[in-house]
């Protein structure tokens, strides 16, 4: 890849960052507005089915895209994912009920799988691992505006316009990141005829999305009656899939290098993480709305802390915990820090519902931002050049499976829970409990306020046990080779001129 002039170098940098904020301010932005969306469109037992629905297609093709970068270059495949992701932003600003809000994320995923490891892809070609300690606190700022800005914005939206330019917003820095990335980043690719293997991603999406479908029972409004079918075509095609990639002269994805210790232990901490997240990311906002009965505005700064100390932990890990403690160290201090959000979410009640949930939250955030920033690093530098690419992307789609299954299984838990207490939620309960300022939940429906507190409760549970499981990961993470002369100083990578 060309780096000159450096001039060059930051402008793609900068239309990477473009990139990466649009992704990230989506999350906390529709996290937001969910339950005033889904107080419009009714359907709340589909609630978790619009985030497993983008998550799912983002997984999906995440290994995909990493694979396709390195066999034709970064750009065109990440151009080709940042047009999907604008077109499924604008067709989901279009919905006009929850089914076709779902298809529509659908779309908006499968762009979305492209922007997260072709983007930290680049950044590693363009710059030494000395010098990403900068840039990565750099991309780290990226999560702090949108943790600030998403939340209030969602919240602002959803109060003042119209719900639909949550989807919307996402297309002006989409169009400059395109834009910007055809005028300024030049490759330097050896072209050869290189054979995709379909079968084999169409055995990935299958193993993913009947494992998805049998762990999602409730959460699906009784759509699934039978999910034993759905596992059992998980058990068929995984076999199918592993055997295709053994075979295949151009595999979808290498088995070879998810079996590295090192890459395999990054993978899982990454997986039981994101399972984590999203319990917090989509969940949280129903328990400040619906239970503790407060704004949107009020959810939005919850979030907020979240996204707060998840950058700032970025940021200091690249500035005083990796030089100290090294990649492994950091990643399970990282881990611990997870646990405590967690116990502290187990701990909430409606006294001390919104300044512990704060807490929480930001304990959290700081756990996977010094756990995230480590995992993606330490695989980077433990593969070469032409696998780079399929290694981010290995840690991407764990992180992506990870909220995949875990919007699965929190929406089930969430169901469950509502389930056991007796409890039915109609459309206009929702709008009782989500569509209104502060005081409004307490006094809609007690009982629902006490089976939906009771059932988050659960939610928060999973997540505490989930936390636990990324220590354990982290501990049994071999030492990284590169590990000694990374914390001198003297680690070169990358392939910047």
């Amino acid at each position: 890849m060309s780096t000159k002039p450096t001039v060059r170098r930051h402008l793609v940098f900068a239309c990477l960052m473009a990139a990466t904020f649009m992704v990230a301010i989506e999350a906390t932005v529709v996290a937001t507005a969910m339950p005033h969306i889904v107080a419009r469109l009714g359907g709340f037992s589909y609630y978790a089915w619009v985030f497993s629905a983008f998550l799912l297609a983002q997984a999906s093709t995440t290994v995909m895209f990493g694979k396709l970068a390195d066999l034709h270059g970064r750009k065109p495949v990440l151009a080709a994912g940042l047009v999907i992701f604008v077109v499924g932003s604008v067709l989901s600003g279009l919905a006009w009920s929850m089914n076709s809000l779902i298809a529509f994320r659908l779309i908006q995923g499968l762009g979305a799988g492209a922007v997260l490891p072709i983007t930290q892809t680049i950044v590693a070609d363009l710059f030494t691992l000395d010098e990403r300690r900068k840039t990565q606190s750099y991309m780290a700022s990226l999560w702090v505006l949108s943790a600030v800005i998403g939340p209030l914005a969602g919240a602002f939206i959803v109060q003042h316009l119209s719900w639909r330019w949550v989807f919307w917003i996402n297309v002006a820095p989409g169009l400059v990141a395109i834009a910007g990335l055809a005028t300024f980043l030049h490759e330097d690719v050896e072209r050869h005829d290189h054979p995709i293997d379909y079968a084999g991603a169409i055995l990935l999406v299958i193993a993913v999305t009947s494992l998805l479908l049998a762990i999602n029972i409730d959460a699906s409004g009784g759509m699934l009656a039978h999910p034993l079918v759905f596992a059992l075509i998980f058990l068929i095609a995984t076999p199918l899939f592993i055997l295709r990639e053994r075979k295949a002269k151009e595999p979808m994805v290498e088995l070879g290098l998810w079996a590295q210790p090192i890459i395999a232990s990054a993978n899982v901490t990454t997986l039981a993480a994101g399972m984590a997240l999203i319990g917090l990311t989509a969940m949280l906002p129903v328990y400040i709305q619906a239970v503790l009965g407060k704004s949107a505005i009020v959810s939005g700064f919850t979030l907020t802390a979240m996204g707060l100390a998840w950058s700032g932990a970025a940021t200091t890990s690249a500035r005083f915990f990796l030089p100290r403690l090294g990649l492994r160290r950091t990643m399970r201090v990282g881990g611990v820090t997870m646990v405590l959000g967690g116990i502290a979410f187990s701990c909430v009640t409606r006294t001390n519902g919104l300044w512990l949930a704060s807490t929480a939250a930001f304990l959290f955030g700081w756990g996977m931002g010094m756990m995230t920033f480590s995992s993606v690093m330490i695989l980077q530098e433990s593969v070469e050049w032409k696998k780079r690419g399929a290694a981010t992307a290995s840690n991407a789609f764990s992180q992506l499976l990870g909220s995949t299954l875990g919007a699965a299984v929190m929406g089930t838990i969430l169901n469950m829970g509502l389930r056991l207490a007796g409890a039915r939620i109609r459309p206009e309960q929702v709008r009782g409990l989500m569509d209104h300022a502060s005081g409004l939940a307490a006094r809609a429906d007690p009982a629902l306020n006490t089976a939906l507190d009771g059932a988050l409760h659960g939610v928060f549970h999973a997540m505490t046990a989930l936390s636990a499981l990324t220590v354990i990961a982290a501990f049994t993470m071999p030492h990284p080779q590169f590990e000694e002369s990374f914390r001198r100083g003297d680690v070169q990578s990358g392939r910047a001129e």
